[in-house]
């Protein structure tokens, strides 16, 4: 991806949280020479890779397929220094565009849709192999379980949640607009804790065509 998209996307992004009346939190707005300016005093938002996360997933291709993030809250594995045994993030899904086929293989999560259009998750029962079971999902949305079966898609308005449990493979689209999702889980561990389908990388290599406006979770200067 080049920065000059990135930068885009998350000038694009605040714009939208804006609109929907999603406040973020102060350090969503650092620049690179205000984090450079901060020492150890920010290092949870460092270790835990609170912040933006812009991703094509490999695809060179984002209005098709990619995601915009920002990890609010966050915990990590095995460091006492940071105890949250939970996560919460901010996703926008753009108008047509996906979120790839994937599982995690710790984390359990809420999604839900905060504001904008419909998202529509199509869901798999991992199988041993890790590949796409046949068997029926049983999901719980909003407190009430569903059964569906293999390759089947729920679609969340407005307001509406779902409930993913580890190894149950899930792909988002949004219809109708774009969504402004939660997510709130199990403490995150995008680096070891993401089973795509179809390999791909999590975080994607950038061209460096203009200055960044914005760090993302992967950019932060030591303290």
């Amino acid at each position: 991806m080049k920065r000059s998209e990135i930068n885009g996307l998350i000038r694009d992004a605040i714009r939208f949280t804006r609109k929907q009346k999603f406040a973020l939190p102060p350090f969503a707005y650092w620049s690179p020479k205000e984090w450079r300016s901060v020492g150890h005093e920010a290092d949870e938002i460092r270790d835990c890779m609170l912040g933006w996360d812009v991703t094509d997933l490999g695809s060179g291709d984002f209005k098709t397929c990619g995601l915009v993030l920002f990890t609010i809250r966050n915990g990590r594995f095995g460091d006492p220094r940071y105890p949250k045994t939970y996560c919460e993030k901010m996703l926008i899904q753009a108008e047509d565009q996906f979120t790839p086929m994937h599982f995690h293989w710790k984390k359990t999560e809420d999604i839900i849709n905060r504001g904008g259009g419909r998202l529509t998750i199509q869901l798999y029962n991992a199988s041993r192999e890790e590949g796409l079971d046949k068997t029926d999902v049983r999901v719980s949305m909003d407190g009430v379980s569903r059964t569906l079966r293999a390759g089947d898609a729920v679609a969340l308005a407005p307001g509406q949640s779902i409930t993913l449990v580890h190894h149950v493979y899930h792909k988002f689209q949004a219809e109708e607009g774009p969504v402004l999702l939660g997510e709130v889980s199990a403490v995150n561990d995008d680096k070891n804790d993401n089973r795509f389908y179809e390999k791909m990388p999590r975080f994607p290599q950038i061209e460096e065509d203009e200055k960044p406006r914005y760090l993302l979770v992967t950019e932060y200067p030591p303290a």
